[in-house]
C-alpha cells in the first residue's frame, strides 16, 4: 500500500516522492541481470559487445579497440580478446578466484588486457597511482591484502618485498599474451555478481586511506546505463557513427576504470595517452578524429584559456564529459561560447558508487551549467539535514545520500568506516552538501567532508597536517583548499612556527614534497600565531578559508 502511495505522490518533473521524501531517477530502469545468476563484469561487458544490436559486433577483426596516441599502434577487438583469453589461461597457475591483485603501472595496452583477464577469473583488481610513495602504497596493500602485484621494472622497487611480482614489461609476461589453447576453468562460470571486482583507493576526512570494495554487480549497474543510453541515442538519430574516444584519464581512478569497461561494451575505439600533455591531446584529436573526451575540469579550463586550440582541426569533437571535480559555471559558459558545436556534459559520482550516478545528457540539462544533471538509471537519493537527520524537499540544502545497485559493498579492513558511511537500509552518506531543484537536477554546493580536490585527485588535509606537525620547528598546522582556476583547488597550509624557528615557506613545501605524491604537494603557505579551533579541538577550516580569501582579495 505504501508503494502505491509513493508512486502517486512522486513528482514526474523532479522525481521527488513527498510520501517517502526520496528522489527517484526519471530515466527508465536499465535492465539488470538477476542478481543470483553467476556473471562477471568482463563477461557482461563482452556480451554487450557481441550483441547483434551493437554495430561494432560485425567488425571486431578490423575495428581498433586501443590506439597508442604517440606511435599510432592499434590493437583490434579480435586481437584484444585473443590476448585476454591467453593471459587468463596463463594466470590460472598464479592466482585463484577471490584473490586480490595489486596493479601499479602507467597506461599501456597491457592494462586493459590485464583488467579483463583478472576480472574473468574472479580476481579483484586493486590499481594504484604510479606516483604514490612506497609508504602510501604499503598502507594501501595493508588494507587490500593482495596475493600478487603487477607492475613494471621501473616501479617494482616501490612494491613491498614480501609480495610476489609479475613485471608487465618482462619477456615472461609478453609470452603469456601469445596464443595458447585455453585451459578449462570453472572460474568464469562461478564468479558471483556479489564478489569483489575492484578495490579502489579513496581518502577519508581523517586522512586515512580507504579501500573501496566494488562488486561485479556494482560495475554492471553503471555500465548497463551507459550502454543502453548510447544504443537509444543511435536509434533516435537513425545513424551510427563509430565512436572514437581519447582517454586522458588514469586507469587506476574510478572514472577511468569504469569508462574503460564501458568503452569495451559499447565497442568504442580508445586512443590512450601515456602521460597527459595538452598539446598532444589536441594533436590526437586532429590525427585520430576523436569525437569524445572524458576529462577533469582543468582540461576544460586549458581549452578555454589557450590560443593553441586554434592551430588544430578539432571539428570531429562532439562531446566533452566532465567529472572528477566540480566545474565552475563561468568556465562552462566560456567553453560553450568558444566551442558552440561541442556538447559539454557534467556528471557526479564517487569511488564508492563505482563512478557516475548523475549526468546531464538531455539538451535542457546540458544548458544548466551549474548542475551535474539528473539521477542515473536505478538510483535513488535523499537530501538529509546534517543536524536533525530530516529528509529535505527540492530547493533545500543538505547532505546527499544515495542508494542503488552501484553503491559499494564497503571499505576493506575498516568496519567502522563502513558502518559510518553505509546505513542499515543501504543509503550511502556522501558527505557532500547538495540540493535538487524542481526539475530533478542536482547541484553540488560544497563538501561536508574536508577533502581537497586537486585536478580531480583527492588530497586529505589531515595527512598533510600530520606531516607538517612532525617537523620539529612547527608548533601547529592546518591545511585548507585554496581556489585555483587551473587545478580547482590547491592545498594551502597555515603554520604556527615554534618560538625562534626560522623555517621558510619554500623549505616547508620542499620537505613535504619529498614525502608525498606530486598531487598532494602543499603549494601555498601562510604563517600565523594560532590555528582557530573549536572547544573540542577541531580545526575551524572555514575560518581559515575566509582568512585566505580575504587576504587574497585585499591584494587585488
Amino acid at each position: 500500500m505504501a508503494e502505491t502511495q509513493s508512486t502517486h505522490s512522486t513528482d514526474p518533473k523532479s522525481g521527488y516522492c513527498s510520501a517517502t521524501r526520496i528522489y527517484h531517477s526519471l530515466l527508465p530502469p536499465s535492465p539488470l541481470p538477476p542478481p543470483s545468476s553467476p556473471l562477471s563484469i568482463s563477461s557482461y561487458a563482452l556480451s554487450l559487445l557481441h550483441s547483434p544490436a551493437n554495430p561494432t559486433s560485425a567488425s571486431l577483426s578490423t575495428t581498433a579497440f586501443l590506439i597508442d596516441s604517440d606511435s599510432g599502434d592499434r590493437l583490434t577487438y579480435s586481437a584484444f580478446l585473443q590476448r585476454v583469453t591467453s593471459l587468463s589461461s596463463s594466470l590460472t597457475s598464479l592466482i585463484s578466484m577471490n584473490d586480490v591483485s595489486f596493479v601499479l603501472s602507467p597506461p599501456s595496452f597491457h592494462i586493459p588486457v590485464l583488467y579483463f583477464s583478472l576480472l574473468s577469473l574472479g580476481v579483484a583488481i586493486s590499481p594504484s597511482n604510479p606516483l604514490a610513495s612506497p609508504s602510501e602504497l604499503a598502507q594501501q596493500i595493508q588494507l587490500s591484502k593482495p596475493s600478487i602485484a603487477f607492475t613494471t621494472s621501473a616501479l617494482a622497487h616501490k612494491i613491498p618485498p614480501n609480495l610476489p611480482v609479475v613485471l608487465l614489461d618482462s619477456p615472461e609476461f609478453l609470452s603469456m599474451l601469445q596464443f595458447r589453447s585455453p585451459i578449462t576453468t570453472t572460474a568464469a562460470a562461478s564468479v558471483k555478481q556479489s564478489d569483489p571486482a575492484a578495490v579502489l583507493y579513496s581518502s577519508g576526512t581523517t586522512g586515512k586511506v580507504k579501500a573501496v570494495v566494488l562488486t561485479h554487480r556494482n560495475l554492471i549497474a553503471v555500465i548497463t546505463g551507459y550502454y543502453h543510453k548510447k544504443l537509444s541515442d543511435d536509434v533516435e538519430r537513425g545513424v551510427f557513427e563509430h565512436p572514437v574516444s581519447l582517454f586522458t584519464l588514469p586507469l587506476f581512478h574510478v572514472f577511468g576504470f569504469f569508462m574503460l569497461i564501458s568503452a569495451a561494451a559499447i565497442g568504442e575505439s580508445l586512443v590512450l595517452m601515456g602521460k597527459f600533455d595538452f598539446v598532444k591531446m589536441l594533436e590526437a584529436v586532429q590525427r585520430y578524429r576523436v569525437m569524445y573526451i572524458p576529462v577533469a575540469p582543468p582540461v576544460i579550463v586549458a581549452m578555454v584559456k589557450s590560443d593553441l586550440v586554434d592551430k588544430y582541426d578539432l571539428s570531429s569533437l562532439q562531446l566533452l564529459g566532465s567529472g572528477g571535480a566540480p566545474l565552475g559555471e563561468d568556465v562552462a559558459e566560456r567553453f560553450k561560447a568558444k566551442f558552440p558545436d561541442v556538447d559539454l556534459i557534467q556528471g557526479y559520482g564517487m569511488t564508492e558508487t563505482a563512478g557516475g550516478v548523475t549526468r546531464s545528457t538531455e539538451p535542457d540539462e546540458v544548458k544548466r551549467y551549474g548542475s551535474v544533471g539528473r539521477l542515473a538509471e536505478n538510483m535513488e537519493a535523499k537530501i538529509v539535514d546534517p543536524e536533525s537527520g530530516e529528509s529535505l524537499t527540492p530547493g533545500q540544502r543538505g547532505e546527499l545520500w544515495l542508494r542503488g545497485p552501484a553503491v559499494m559493498k564497503g571499505y576493506a579492513g575498516d568496519e567502522a568506516a563502513t558502518a559510518a558511511t553505509l546505513d542499515p537500509e543501504g543509503w550511502l552518506k556522501t558527505g557532500d552538501l547538495c540540493y535538487f531543484d524542481s526539475d530533478g537536477l542536482l547541484y553540488i554546493v560544497d563538501r561536508l567532508k574536508e577533502l581537497i580536490k586537486y585536478k580531480g585527485y583527492q588530497v586529505p588535509p589531515a595527512e598533510l597536517e600530520h606531516l607538517l606537525q612532525s617537523i620539529p620547528q612547527i608548533a601547529d598546522a592546518a591545511v585548507i583548499p585554496y581556489p585555483d582556476e587551473e587545478a580547482g583547488q590547491i592545498p594551502m597550509a597555515y603554520v604556527v612556527r615554534k618560538p625562534g624557528a626560522t623555517i621558510t615557506s619554500s623549505q616547508l613545501m620542499e620537505l613535504i614534497a619529498k614525502q608525498v605524491a606530486p598531487y598532494k604537494k602543499i603549494r601555498r603557505v601562510a604563517f600565523v600565531d594560532a590555528i582557530p579551533k573549536s572547544p573540542a579541538g577541531k580545526i575551524l577550516r572555514r575560518e581559515l578559508v575566509r582568512l585566505a580569501l580575504s587576504a587574497s582579495s585585499s591584494k587585488l
